[in-house]
């Protein structure tokens, strides 16, 4: 049987596969895509914490970057990059640019009401004290980007040079940080009681090694032992792990900080529970018939130069492959983004080119010595492949379960795709706030500069990249009046938090938490019933 959207933009038609392949028994097809959706976000999730962040770390390392610097463009970026590749995917698919909408902006409604819900309630009551003026600036570099999105949203559309205006809000931000930080008096800073830390700063210096926290996002010794000699305070909320509960090198890693369990686990109760055998065969087999199969293509073809996970092979294998990969993925008829055939003999040339070179200027003892920074930057770029890859996969499977289950593709970008992106944030800011102290300024600085880097550069690059592929570079934005809901819950939550914060000497309370909470329910019941036609609201705030 025909179907009217029979189309799909990713690897695989996802709609043929439910409605034709899956004809007899349509729950199958369904449960099947929601099963591939779940290891989807595994998978985007995972490709940060063992890939892109290492890549990060390597490539600030080699450019010489300062921490603030670092912690201001090439950090923020290793935490929000599923949710900018997310967005992005969706603004380069036909007539997804609605999806991308949601996704990022219902990601940010989620962690601003939610998150930061969640850990004011769980320190309230306690003597943590936020910093006024670093919770301030960013609150309002956040609020003017949503304020300036919803403009753009009411003029409908945007142009190229517009969507650029746009994305270099958040470069303003990062030098308007990276000059506070320079210039700010040393004085000032060491008034600071521990408990009011400035929330974008710390100094390494003044900790001993083994007393970091689990925040460090850049674990290598040497750069960390770099950064203490400078002397030189560092982003906070750039170092939260976001994406370390998806690492599968924890166990593998030499590091220290990476070995320990994060959520309130001891060393011993960890081993006691894997000399159990039953759990023991559980994760063998877990292991061989889930992580394996989703992990062995992107160990296959991005490069890795850690020495605790230098392997010879897989360096041969990645620069043979990762070339073939990328020309496959380009040709792919409606998704890719070049449609001819010929490229994929082209990557095939570079692969075997590329492969011999590998393998006779690498040794299997360590990493390469010599053009270390070209593996590096293969790394950073097959990371980057790989989360466009998979984002548009992701997106192509939630549009296909909105066509099937008739459900308006925007709402479940608004929920399952923004809850999945933003679990990282919940559980990473959660975990750190029950450490206290500093942690509790990194956690809830974190539920503000994380969702505005994705808002400020995930929907600024993609409206710069739509701009650029529209017609005479203007880019006409989906019309949906629930976009500006959302608009309005967002700033409303940043309102209530610097109004509440502000009124309450910067000290959480519970009344801060719940009503963020509360006010997340309101925000999903009244787009719950705008989905399902029902929403009273609609003709007096829409009217036309």
């Amino acid at each position: 049987m025909a179907h009217k959207d029979c189309r799909s933009a990713g690897l695989i038609n996802y709609i043929q596969f439910c409605f034709c392949f899956c004809g007899k028994a349509p729950l199958l097809g369904v449960t099947s895509l929601i099963l591939w959706l779940s290891a989807l976000f595994y998978i985007l999730g995972n490709t940060a914490a063992d890939y892109f962040c290492c890549s990060l770390e390597r490539l600030s390392k080699r450019l010489h970057l300062s921490p603030t610097v670092a912690g201001v463009t090439l950090l923020p970026f290793g935490n929000g990059a599923p949710d900018v590749f997310s967005s992005i995917a969706a603004f380069m698919g036909a007539g997804n640019g609605q999806v991308g909408f949601n996704s990022v902006l219902g990601g940010a409604v989620f962690v601003v009401c939610v998150v930061a819900g969640s850990v004011i309630l769980l320190v309230a009551g306690t003597s943590v004290h936020l910093d006024r003026r670093c919770f301030i600036r960013d609150i309002s570099f956040f609020l003017g980007g949503v304020l300036i999105l919803a403009v753009i949203q009411i003029i409908g559309k945007i142009s190229f040079g517009g969507a650029l205006t746009y994305f270099s809000i958040y470069l303003l931000y990062a030098i308007t940080v990276a000059t506070w930080e320079f210039l700010k008096p040393q004085s000032w800073q060491a008034s600071q009681p521990s408990s009011s830390q400035p929330c974008t700063t710390i100094d390494i210096s003044v900790k001993q090694p083994d007393e970091r926290g689990p925040y460090l996002l850049l674990p290598d010794p040497d750069f960390t032992s770099t950064l203490s000699a400078g002397n030189t305070p560092l982003p906070l909320w750039q170092w939260i792990p976001k994406y370390f509960m998806f690492s599968d090198t924890s166990e593998t890693s030499n590091n220290d900080e990476r070995n320990r369990a994060m959520w309130g686990q001891t060393e011993q109760q960890v081993t006691n529970t894997k000399c159990s055998k039953i759990l023991h065969i559980v994760r063998k087999l877990s292991e061989l018939l889930i992580e394996w199969p989703l992990s062995l293509p992107r160990r296959l073809t991005i490069p890795i130069v850690e020495e605790e996970r230098w392997s010879q092979f897989y360096a041969v294998s990645s620069a043979t492959l990762a070339p073939i990969l990328v020309a496959f993925v380009l040709v792919d008829s409606e998704g890719g983004i070049i449609t001819q055939g010929w490229l994929i003999y082209v990557g095939m040339c570079c692969g075997c080119i590329l492969g011999i070179l590998a393998y006779f200027t690498t040794q299997a003892e360590h990493p390469p010595r010599n053009f270390a920074f070209v593996w590096v930057c293969g790394g950073f770029f097959m990371s980057v492949f790989w989360f466009y890859f998979i984002a548009r996969e992701l997106v192509a499977v939630l549009v296909s379960l909105g066509v099937i289950l008739e459900i308006d593709p925007a709402v479940l970008a608004l929920t399952l795709l923004a809850w999945g992106n933003s679990s990282g944030d919940l559980m990473a800011n959660l975990a750190l706030a029950s450490n206290g102290g500093d942690d509790v300024q990194i956690a809830i600085s974190g539920c503000y500069a994380g969702p505005m880097f994705n808002t400020l550069v995930g929907l600024g690059l993609s409206l710069v990249l739509a701009t650029w592929k529209a017609d005479f570079g203007v880019y006409i934005l989906p019309k949906d009046d629930t976009l500006f809901i959302t608009l309005g819950f967002l700033v409303v939550g940043l309102f209530w938090a610097l109004l509440h914060l502000s009124i309450n000497n910067m000290q959480p309370s519970k009344v801060s938490g719940f009503g963020l909470l509360i006010l997340y329910a309101m925000f999903l019941v009244m787009q719950v019933s705008s989905a399902v036609g029902f929403n009273p609201f609609k003709d007096i705030f829409f009217h036309t």
